[in-house]
């Protein structure tokens, strides 16, 4: 009788056991994430899909007591980063924007622009190629954030001045991406632009704000 006990319980026992299991099943798709991957010693970032430049400027309206903030969108963004190991960037790094593709609320406007401001038959493209980066550690995280400077050489309408986009980077180990918003500052005598004259508008100020919308996919330098 007392082996028949015994054997009562261990099934008891081994029952519980289950059961407890199913209630706490663990490390498995229900567990904790894995840990983030190292940082790396420097990185290759390629233009992805969600990538956008875009201007504003300050527009005043005969007649109109306020100003009016006008700005101009593309998708157009090209081009890769890469940083070495020591933290400089690498010879060949390159963003390209393709300014035909810039679309504002106004076709005038548009055109005006493309025509007579930005001469995109004659200079299609800007181009900036950057030169250093700071904020970084050599070490690159692949998560959390960081405040970036990018300086480089700006190139429209075929002048070409040294800028700097300052901004803040989002490391994403989940899908190896780093994405962010970044901005600067120039004006139209800068890069031997024409100001827009058209229709009502009475005056449009001299400081165009860039802002480049960038995903970059990372790979290994």
């Amino acid at each position: 009788m007392f082996r028949t006990s015994s054997l009562v319980l261990a099934s008891v026992l081994a029952l519980a056991g289950v059961s407890m299991n199913a209630q706490n099943p663990g490390p498995g798709p229900g567990g904790p994430p894995p840990p983030p991957p190292p940082p790396t010693a420097g990185a290759k970032l390629e233009i992805a899909d969600g990538s956008s430049a875009t201007y504003r400027v300050t527009e005043q309206f005969v007649g109109v007591a306020f100003t009016n903030d006008a700005e101009g969108t593309t998708n157009l963004v090209s081009g890769t980063l890469t940083i070495n190991a020591d933290g400089t960037v690498a010879p060949g790094s390159k963003l390209t924007v393709d300014l035909r593709g810039l679309k504002s609320d106004q076709d005038q406007r548009d055109g005006f622009i493309q025509n007579r401001t930005l001469e995109t038959a004659k200079f299609p493209n800007a181009e900036f190629v950057p030169t250093r980066v700071t904020g970084l550690d050599k070490m690159i995280p692949s998560t959390g954030q960081a405040g970036i400077s990018l300086t480089g050489n700006l190139t429209i309408h075929g002048v070409t001045k040294e800028v700097t986009f300052q901004g803040i980077a989002t490391f994403n180990p989940r899908t190896n991406s780093v994405a962010g918003r970044a901005k600067t500052s120039l004006t139209f005598d800068q890069f031997g632009l024409t100001q827009p004259k058209i229709g009502r508008l009475a005056s449009v100020a001299d400081k165009i704000d860039l802002e480049l919308v960038y995903r970059f996919k990372r790979s290994m330098p």
